[in-house]
């Protein structure tokens, strides 16, 4: 017996010593941003790139001195904590893929002209800043002349806001500095405060950091390395506000103003990019702009882009439906949307029935399961215990957009920004970008449909005995339960729900006067500016300023005596070739172009597709904040069809009515593409890891709004 308990405690010891050196991150090692080594892509490459994009611009009558550059302005990495989650093997990731894979992509398998990172500055600790910092330079350094360079790779980080409430919420906004000069770069890139630090700094993986490496033993090393990774992330020092230019720490902004306040500190030349402003997984429900359109607020200021369309879906579109609130209660369905709220009712009354309650007992349920969806905010998904595949149907989700983002809020769509008016007046001139917000330094990540499990950000845990063991077995709670709308744990319970509305990305392009660093920046900062959802589709949207005046391009405000005489040209995107150029496979080697470029890279053919029309969007401004939206956003305002021709589309329109109304009216323009096969086209219920859900879907490119007053 006592050889037996020796045993036990010798056993128990280990496992205690080895748990400890699991968790606390001894076992771990520190990941680094890895070496940009590649070389520059060959001139003649980077040149035959330019001829073809102005050869199409010739063809359409476009050719006007500037060119076309394309580029991804919201790229993640593993240095960002929940990429490094997303990248392990349990959740069906490929591995770490630091700063440096980042550059190497998007030179060699995306074939940008530009980009920057952006990785959640709440796990920028000093050490990762400060190599972050590093291989952008020596991305920059690889590029070669900096008038010429294959590509140009901005310093940036994203600012991860989250509000429980709709007075309290910000949003995600990415931050793009113009310079990677030492002498100009930030110390430290300034994080959000609130629930998400929290979130990211707290979090304990406990058993779950213990039982990662036992399941998958093979891969052991990446779960000790997460650790590691936490372990630092929550012991680097926060600062604020206004701390010393050189301290080593984290520095915290709570609101919009205190992020512009540390910028101003720094100096140097910014851009703030609000995105994902209406994904429901980080947005309550009835969230708006009024938050940022306060009396003295500086942002419409501050904030000269926007992102409409990422890998994250779209955030453009308004809808006049409401999710309900605690004062209003639960709408019931429509056609084009059920609320998240009335089917936490249905379900929780289904499985009342099917317990063999009576219907009164149930319908009592359900009421009841309705009232705490809606005080569960965006956590309404947790009421409902262990969820059975399907029972959420699409809840939430708008059934005629294109492309959404999961579980839009309208309030805080792209159209509803253009519409709004703050109570001093105060409103934003937003110029329309896209790009991909990849998680696994994949900028660019749309060139190609293929590739959901590294090309998108759809992640899930792998079948297997974890999966299992979460999912605690097959009972259903026929009770709702209550959940703060604060709660953490969201992400995991909808990440099923949230693969099928994670697309591969969207891109910005710059009408730009050269391929340098500052001509792309001017061109960002005066909106002459394009998003598409992936493709590289050309586009052109200008307005003659009287019947003699100049041609103002999109971005442009002005005040016009005249009624608007309006121009588009589009041009649609190269189809495709198989597989990558050979001077991707001569920089990267085949098992590296197989391993980051998943073994295709952007290669476009001679064929274009055809843009099958055009689509108007006329917005009025507000005259006062509690004018209601819906009756100032005319989409679609006109739809003009194109001619099938492979150099492109070319319409003009006016708009007599012009000036009828007083305030600023707002014009844009889509070019839609013919349908073509897109990863996440297939919509709900795609498995995660099981297929690349494809399915037909309308390509398309946003213009920049040309923002209009009469005198």
């Amino acid at each position: 017996m006592r050889r037996v308990l020796a045993v036990a405690t010798l056993v128990v010891a280990a496992f205690a010593l080895w748990a400890w050196t699991v968790l606390s991150g001894i076992a771990g090692a520190t990941r680094g941003a890895g070496r940009v080594e590649a070389v520059r892509l060959p001139e003649p490459l980077v040149a035959a790139r330019a001829a073809r994009r102005e050869a199409a611009a010739q063809a359409i009558g476009a050719a006007e001195g500037k060119q076309i550059l394309f580029g991804d302005l919201h790229a993640h990495t593993t240095f960002s904590s929940d990429a490094f989650l997303w990248s392990l093997p349990l959740l069906q990731g490929d591995g770490a893929h630091p700063p440096a894979d980042a550059c190497h992509f998007a030179r060699f398998c995306s074939g940008l002209d530009f980009w920057s990172i952006n990785d959640h500055a709440e796990s920028l600790t000093p050490r990762r800043w400060k190599e972050t910092v590093a291989a952008i330079r020596a991305c920059n350094a690889a590029a070669g002349d900096p008038a010429e360079p294959d590509v140009v790779a901005f310093l940036g980080w994203e600012w991860t806001q989250v509000g429980a409430t709709p007075d309290r919420h910000f949003g995600h906004k990415n931050v793009v500095l113009l310079s990677d000069d030492p002498a100009h770069v930030p110390a430290r890139p300034i994080a959000a405060g609130g629930e998400n630090l929290r979130a990211i700094r707290e979090t304990r993986l406990g058993l779950l950091g213990l039982a990662m490496p036992l399941v998958d033993f093979a891969n052991r090393q990446a779960y000790y390395d997460l650790a590691r990774f936490q372990t630092e992330t929550s012991g680097a020092p926060l600062c604020g506000p206004e701390p010393s230019l050189e301290e080593a720490c984290v520095e915290v902004a709570e609101t919009p103003a205190e992020l512009f306040a540390g910028l101003d500190r720094w100096g140097g030349e910014a851009l703030v990019i609000p995105h994902g402003t209406s994904w429901g997984a980080t947005t309550p429900p009835g969230a708006s702009w009024s938050a940022e359109l306060r009396p003295g607020s500086p942002e419409p200021d501050r904030q000269a882009l926007i992102e409409v369309y990422s890998g994250h879906g779209n955030s453009e579109e308004y809808r006049p439906w409401s999710p309900g609130s605690a004062e209003s209660g639960c709408p019931p369905p429509r056609d084009d949307y059920l609320p998240i709220c009335w089917q936490a009712g249905e379900i929780i009354r289904g499985r009342c029935l099917e317990g063999g309650a009576d219907a009164q007992a149930c319908d009592d349920r359900a009421a009841e399961a309705r009232s705490l969806a809606l005080a569960a905010g965006r956590n309404a998904v947790l009421t409902v215990p262990k969820p059975r595949a399907g029972e959420w149907r699409d809840a939430e989700q708008c059934r005629d957009c294109f492309l959404p983002a999961f579980a839009p809020r309208p309030g805080k769509s792209v159209q509803a920004a253009l519409a709004s008016r703050g109570a001093a007046g105060a409103a934003f001139r937003f110029g329309l970008i896209a790009s991909s917000d990849n998680h696994s330094a994949r900028p660019g990540s749309g060139y190609k449909e293929f590739g959901a499990l590294g090309m998108t950000d759809a992640r899930g845990l792998a079948p297997g005995p974890l999966r299992n063991l979460l999912a605690g077995g097959d009972e259903a709670p026929a009770r709702s339960v209550a959940v703060g709308p604060e709660a953490p744990g969201v992400g995991i319970a909808n990440s099923e729900r949230q693969a099928s509305f994670w697309m591969t990305g969207g891109l910005v392009a710059v009408h730009a006067e050269g391929r340098s660093r500052d001509a792309i920046w001017r061109a960002l900062e005066r909106r002459e500016v394009y998003g598409t959802s992936g493709p590289r589709i050309l586009l052109w949207f200008d307005v003659r300023d009287g019947p003699d005046g100049e041609v103002l391009p999109m971005g442009s405000a002005a005040a016009l005596d005249a009624t608007p005489q309006f121009r588009v040209r589009a041009v649609g995107s190269a189809e495709p070739q198989p597989g990558c150029p050979p001077e991707s496979h001569a920089a990267l080697g085949v098992a590296e172009v197989e391993r980051l470029c998943l073994g295709e890279c952007h290669h476009p053919g001679d064929r274009r597709r055809p843009i099958t029309r055009i689509e108007v969007v006329r917005i009025r401004r507000q005259q006062s904040p509690a004018e209601p939206l819906a009756p100032l956003i005319e989409d679609p305002w006109r739809v003009l069809p194109c001619p099938e021709r492979e150099a492109g589309c070319e319409v003009r329109f006016d708009d007599a009515s012009f000036g009828a109304e007083p305030g600023e009216w707002t014009y844009y323009v889509r070019a839609i593409e013919a349908p073509s096969p897109a990863v996440g086209g297939a919509g709900i219920g795609c498995a995660v890891g099981e297929s690349d859900c494809l399915g037909a879907v309308e390509e398309r490119a946003w213009s920049s709004p040309l923002f209009l007053r009469s005198p």
